[in-house]
């Protein structure tokens, strides 16, 4: 397994780190990868279920929120909110405080920009590491 771990340090992203978020989702989806989006939590879930929508007008990303229709399984991107037991995918991109421990063949944390946000990404690398998963990090 492999986990990717993506440095916010641009200026496109700085203001609007989910972003960053929806243009990982759109290359996974031009690259027919099901991916699945842990959100920190049901606000964090409905903004990026917006910003999928309106990010860019010349991309359709076909998602929806896990639970609000039972196309989980065939939509290509799904976000999910914490208490949700989402289906796995092949790519996960991982929101939340913890390692993601579930089955995928390749994980994406994104790393914000404050550096006193960082030192649990820090954490989360040795975590990884510490698991055999194969690291990567991407200044973005």
């Amino acid at each position: 397994m492999r986990a990717d771990f993506y440095l916010i340090a641009k200026p496109r992203f700085l203001g609007e780190p989910l972003r960053l978020v929806c243009e990982l989702a759109r290359k996974a989806y031009e690259a027919n990868l099901p991916t699945l989006i842990l959100a920190r939590d049901t606000a964090q879930a409905e903004e990026l279920d917006d910003l999928l929508w309106a990010f860019d007008d010349d991309a359709y990303l076909p998602h929806q929120i896990a639970g609000q229709d039972e196309d989980d399984e065939v939509t290509p991107i799904l976000i999910a909110a914490p208490g949700f037991d989402a289906p796995s995918r092949p790519l996960v991109i991982n929101l939340r405080d913890d390692c993601w421990l579930g089955a995928c063949d390749r994980v994406l944390e994104v790393v914000p920009a404050d550096p006193s946000a960082r030192e649990p990404l820090r954490e989360r690398w040795k975590q990884y590491k510490a698991l055999g998963f194969q690291l990567n990090k991407y200044d973005m």
